[in-house]
């Protein structure tokens, strides 16, 4: 079957348009995963990712795998059987988060909060007396709902505090030293504007202290991988890096930082007010809470005499203007889209582009 490209503007959930810096980083002929120019490239962009994460941790990496293998290496290598972990609920990824700690045999305890509301902070530091973990999403994508995390770092206690921020690295402010965040993980294709493939992963001198000497994962065991990736001691080789991804978080990378973090972070502002503002101009409702937006993914109802068609207008958008857009899930498919302005994506000239194309399909 033949090979066909095709020119979409990807403002899904899911990966966006990568930076241009990103797809000539693709192209970069391969190096041996021990070469020093290679070795040399993965300090950089480890460095790199200190620099976007706001930490001065040496554990800073990017993991070899997507950001589900963030997530599992950050419980797999600090939860033991019988551990008490508080985690927060307000969507799909809290809810994996759940699934994850307790196949590591921890006592989850679980906080909900209704899907489009934030989860209380104090609910949570409240939740149990002396947790092991207390784990929340930051910028949950299923609902594109902004969680408050300054307050946990104030409260958490003697508690290790793991927050995913897959979808709010370099889209939001975010700094994980100055917030008390002892473990994070994210993901490269949304606001890193990078293809999916990588898992960036941060973790504190603090939680190092309780890393597990045997976690249950090979593969993922942060004992052998940060001889390989920080060089600690005498470099060990743990498993074959993929070479071209790191090339291309390296520019990724290398983008946000050039643009400047707070820069990235006013764009992806500003386009969000945007598209907020011209889909209610549009008479559409926005779903997520008011104060707890996310500007880089955005939640708004499907009316409700479209939604029995709901698929078929989004692909109709594809097909015909090719602007991907995502729909709801769990309980709100077919009732929501959800719409990702993320890295590179993040222009206004793709809310003008969008803001056009559903006025036309909703006749509005």
């Amino acid at each position: 079957m033949p090979l066909v490209l095709t020119d979409r503007v990807l403002m899904g959930p899911g990966p966006c348009n990568p930076y241009p810096e990103v797809t000539l980083a693709l192209g970069r002929p391969m190096l041996g995963h021990l070469d020093p120019e290679f070795i040399a490239v993965l300090a950089e962009t480890s460095e790199r990712l200190r620099q976007v994460f706001r930490t001065a941790n040496p554990l800073t990496f990017p993991v070899s795998a997507t950001g589900s293998a963030g997530m599992e290496a950050s419980f797999v290598n600090f939860v033991r059987p019988g551990d008490a972990v508080v985690i927060g609920v307000n969507g799909v990824f809290g809810e994996r988060m759940c699934d994850v700690a307790s196949r590591c045999g921890a006592d989850v305890v679980r906080v909900d909060a209704p899907w489009g509301q934030p989860i209380d902070p104090q609910q949570l530091a409240d939740a149990h007396p002396s947790p092991a973990m207390i784990a929340v999403v930051h910028a949950e994508t299923s609902t594109g709902v902004r969680n408050d995390i300054v307050p946990l770092g104030e409260l958490k206690g003697d508690a290790l505090l793991l927050v995913d921020c897959v979808t709010s690295l370099a889209g939001i402010p975010l700094e994980i030293d100055g917030w008390g965040i002892d473990l994070a993980y994210s993901g490269t294709q949304k606001c890193l504007g990078c293809p999916p493939g990588l898992s960036p992963l941060t973790v504190s001198e603090r939680a190092r202290e309780r890393l597990l000497e045997r976690p249950s994962s090979w593969y993922l065991d942060l004992n052998m991988i940060a001889k390989y990736v920080t060089g600690e001691g005498a470099r060990a080789y743990h498993h074959t890096a993929p070479i071209s991804m790191v090339f291309a978080m390296h520019a990724a990378l290398g983008a946000v930082l050039e643009e400047g973090l707070e820069n990235s972070w006013a764009r992806h502002a500003a386009v969000g007010a945007q598209l907020h503002e011209g889909l209610a101009e549009l008479g559409l409702e926005l779903f997520a809470a008011e104060g707890h937006r996310l500007p880089e993914l955005t939640t708004v109802w499907v009316p409700e005499a479209l939604r029995s068609e709901e698929a078929a207008l989004r692909k109709q958008l594809l097909v015909q203007h090719g602007i991907e857009i995502g729909g709801g899930l769990g309980a709100y498919a077919g009732k929501l889209w959800r719409i990702g302005l993320m890295g590179h994506t993040a222009r206004s000239r793709n809310v003008t582009l969008l803001l056009g194309a559903l006025a036309e399909l909703l006749d509005r």
